[in-house]
């Protein structure tokens, strides 16, 4: 196999009929020997319908159907390891990212020899304001928190990869995933392109989601904050040492005890907010232990439709195009 495309599938209907159309004009100017491989995230919606008509349409479709929804990054970490092509390129098929620039990826892998990953970068972050500018403080946080991992800022999923590294890839399959950070984590030679990216009306990623991403990602790859609470403690504690010593000699040789209950009230209240922040920093990192050691599947397919070439059945293409679109 020369090629793969694999694409995740949550609330997709309506973009799937589309994205194949171009994503198979784009793959076939390059190469006959290619597969599409969708991905059902166990999607609400007619997604797998849809796509189980394209796979009767066309052979190259494959289908890998997960048990549940387990959420964007695994559903396309678990894409991955079904795809058996020399090249593998990702991408959303929402159309936020032309499934035509596989030209383009095709193109500047090939400029150098070591090149191993073409990834995609944003021309400029999609959203309101507030989107933009939280995430150009995501970024920042988790490359100035991070000694592994220094994202490119907008990074997209869209990407052009080889075999090899495809294999290392998969290799990952922690609990806590986060696609963006592993795919720089595992090394190789990698090349950035800048592209434009679509914007829909409304994300399926909403705030408190990315909250918990943002917070995830910071301590799947950071060991910072832990060092910060034991410095910090050790440096509260020296402090304290200190000036207890202070007290008991200004009261043993000047007599002179410290007085009013308000300042003794705002630091316990301080320190006992701090001890309750930095607990619960550590029981966040204990969860991700405790949830890595459970060793539980990284996803669970339920199914996989595939079918070889020489199997394919006679049918009407304008049919069951209407007939998709209906169940739309």
């Amino acid at each position: 196999m020369k090629l793969s495309i694999v694409t995740t599938m949550y609330n997709s209907a309506s973009y799937l009929l589309e994205f194949y159309t171009r994503i198979t004009k784009a793959a076939s100017q390059i190469t006959p020997d290619y597969e599409i491989i969708f991905v059902d995230d166990g999607s609400p919606d007619h997604s797998l319908d849809v796509a189980h008509q394209l796979h009767l349409l066309d052979a190259k479709v494959k289908i890998v159907q997960l048990s549940r929804n387990f959420g964007h990054h695994k559903a396309m970490a678990t894409g991955l390891k079904h795809a058996d092509g020399e090249y593998v390129f990702l991408i959303d098929s929402d159309l936020e990212e032309d499934p035509a620039l596989l030209q383009n990826f095709w193109d500047e892998i090939h400029k150098e020899n070591k090149t191993d990953v073409v990834y995609g970068v944003q021309e400029e972050r999609k959203g309101h304001w507030f989107e933009r500018w939280s995430g150009a403080l995501y970024y920042k946080v988790l490359n100035s928190l991070s000694d592994e991992v220094k994202s490119t800022k907008n990074i997209s999923t869209i990407r052009l990869m080889k075999r090899d590294y495809v294999k290392s890839l998969i290799e990952y399959q922690e609990h806590g995933y986060y696609f963006g950070p592993i795919s720089i984590l595992v090394g190789f030679n990698q090349q950035s392109y800048i592209f434009k990216k679509n914007c829909k009306e409304r994300s399926s990623y909403s705030f408190f989601r990315k909250y918990h991403m943002f917070l995830d990602s910071i301590i799947s790859f950071s060991s910072k904050p832990l060092y910060f609470i034991f410095y910090f403690g050790s440096a509260v504690t020296l402090f304290s040492f200190i000036f207890m010593i202070y007290l008991i000699i200004k009261k043993l040789y000047w007599g002179v005890a410290m007085e009013g209950w308000t300042t003794l009230v705002v630091l316990t209240s301080l320190f006992g907010g701090l001890i309750m922040f930095f607990m619960g920093l550590m029981s966040v990192y204990i969860l991700h232990i405790f949830k890595e050691t459970k060793n539980r599947p990284f996803s669970v397919v339920r199914k996989i439709i595939a079918r070889d070439a020489a199997s394919l059945q006679e049918m009407n293409v304008k049919s069951i195009c209407e007939q998709s679109r209906g169940e739309v």
